[in-house]
């Protein structure tokens, strides 16, 4: 029941913190590299806003998968209710490792290239909540920028 309930304060935090302005950030699958089997996501809720999409969804990744490179195109704010994510930029060094109750904030555009992996032994599970103009996709396939790992 206590779960539960954290579960769900986690994601109505997460949506008032976008709809009231809170700037926070995260991570979601894509399939450029592609992602990783198993990888899969779930939308929880979706409303729009004016101009804006607020997409509620979870994510989940087996160990030793990945989501694949890519961008979004607005901002992104995720909660690692399980296991640890580490994330990569495009220049392949890590830009953040992040663990259970951990949030992660990812900046829109095509200049933000980016992997989430989960190197662990437990699958990762992130609450991701994404602030896109009306009718973007939920991520954009990026070629792997040459780092040598998926």
């Amino acid at each position: 029941m206590t779960t539960i309930r954290t579960k769900n304060m986690v994601r109505a935090g997460l949506a008032a913190a976008v709809v009231l302005g809170v700037s926070l950030g995260a991570t979601a699958p894509a399939s450029a590299t592609p992602a990783g089997p198993g990888v899969s996501g779930t939308v929880i809720s979706k409303t729009t806003i004016g101009s804006k999409d607020y997409i509620l969804r979870q994510i989940t990744l087996p160990p030793g998968q990945s989501t694949g490179w890519h961008y979004h195109d607005g901002t992104l704010v995720g909660y690692v209710e399980q296991g640890t994510l580490s994330h990569f930029d495009a220049s392949c060094a890590s830009d953040g490792v992040y663990k259970k109750g951990s949030l992660i904030k990812e900046p829109a555009g095509a200049e933000h290239v980016h992997i989430g992996r989960n190197l662990g032994d437990v699958p990762v599970v992130l609450d991701v909540l994404y602030v896109l103009p009306h009718g973007a996709a939920l991520s954009e396939d990026a070629p792997n920028p040459g780092c040598d790992f998926q």
